[in-house]
């Protein structure tokens, strides 16, 4: 064995300069948005959006190369890959945790500032058995289809994998027009009242999950077209569908606390 043969499993990086554009582009994205807020002005909101979209897009180009065509993403690597995505859905549900929070600490417990009754008196809600329980089906049907797609590329089946992958597509999109449309038609603005605040703040940020889990998966649909992933190879996958899997369960949460409980 030469000296500058690798002499383990692991998979050390080579200098990349991702890391530090997409930070950079964070930065000018933030900044955009509080110039947005002051002034009303999109142009920086937008370079920062733009220079995001195309780090990311760079930096996630360069693993899929690691993974298909370097071979790095050994067993071993991928085993910490599996670690760091438990710690990051673990994160996004301390996330969560801090919007359910906030929910019941001002609806079991309303003072005079909500009227003493929760939910306010001044606030139409949402009948949770129209939109919402539409909603709520389309994920759990999303989360059969994922759950079909996978079992579909453990078993070999490319074509049941593509369908699944389409179909969870499909159903995550029709879940955001339909929150859109909800939105549309509120009673009530993020700015009316504190009921509006909470309700905007945890099922938009769920909401936004949605949109990227969707994004999420049309890369995964994309790979799949191309030939990538196979039953003994698919964490990118595999990643997306326990993210996946995770905002179907905190959807139930919010369909049971918000829409139902809260109305």
């Amino acid at each position: 064995m030469s000296s500058g043969e690798k002499k383990h499993d692991f998979h050390l990086v080579d200098p990349s300069p991702w890391p530090i554009f997409t930070s950079f582009a964070s930065l000018v994205l933030a900044f955009g948005a509080v110039y947005y807020f002051h002034t009303k002005t999109l142009w920086l909101l937008l370079i920062g959006t733009a220079l995001l979209i195309y780090g990311s897009f760079m930096w996630f180009r360069d693993v899929i190369d690691e993974a298909e065509k370097q071979g790095h993403h050994t067993l071993v690597v991928q085993i910490g890959h599996r670690y760091g995505m438990t710690l990051f859905i673990a994160s996004e549900v301390m996330f969560f945790v801090a919007w359910f929070w906030a929910y019941f600490d001002v609806s079991l417990f309303p003072n005079d500032f909500v009227g003493n009754v929760w939910p306010p008196k001044d606030i139409v809600t949402f009948d949770p058995w129209d939109i919402p329980l539409i909603n709520t089906l389309v994920l759990l049907l999303s989360g059969t289809t994922v759950t079909w797609s996978h079992h579909s590329l453990l078993e070999g089946d490319r074509k049941g994998f593509i369908q699944g992958l389409v179909l969870t597509v499909i159903l995550g999109a029709f879940f955001t027009a339909l929150q859109a449309y909800e939105y549309h038609h509120a009673t009530f603005a993020f700015s009316d009242h504190i009921y509006g605040s909470v309700f905007y703040m945890a099922t938009g940020f769920h909401g936004f999950h949605v949109i990227v889990g969707t994004i999420f998966l049309a890369v995964c649909l994309w790979r799949g077209k191309l030939g990538h992933f196979t039953k003994d190879h698919h964490f990118g996958f595999e990643a997306a569908a326990w993210y996946w899997h995770f905002v179907d369960v905190v959807w139930l949460f919010l369909f049971a606390a918000i829409y139902i409980w809260g109305s």
